[in-house]
């Protein structure tokens, strides 16, 4: 999770493992939800909202936008 205004190069980044820190500790490589927003202030205030939500409310989240849960990315 995270805010950028370049979604597929931090895609590829995380994919090869260039970004330190949880992604890269827990071997995640997938998109599966992403959100846009105007200005950074309200992606941020988004991120942190996500960010406080229980795993199951993070799931309920992908569900609803992605059911099969398939990379975002992929075709990139």
């Amino acid at each position: 999770m995270g805010m950028t205004s370049n979604i597929r190069k931090r895609a590829w980044q995380h994919k090869e493992k260039l970004v330190q820190g949880f992604t890269q500790q827990h071997n995640i490589t997938q998109l599966l939800y992403a959100e846009t927003f105007g200005d950074p202030l309200s992606a941020i205030a988004r991120e942190k909202q996500i960010k406080a939500y229980r795993r199951e409310k993070k799931v309920a989240l992908i569900d609803a936008t992605n059911p099969h849960w398939q990379d975002l990315s992929q075709d990139w």
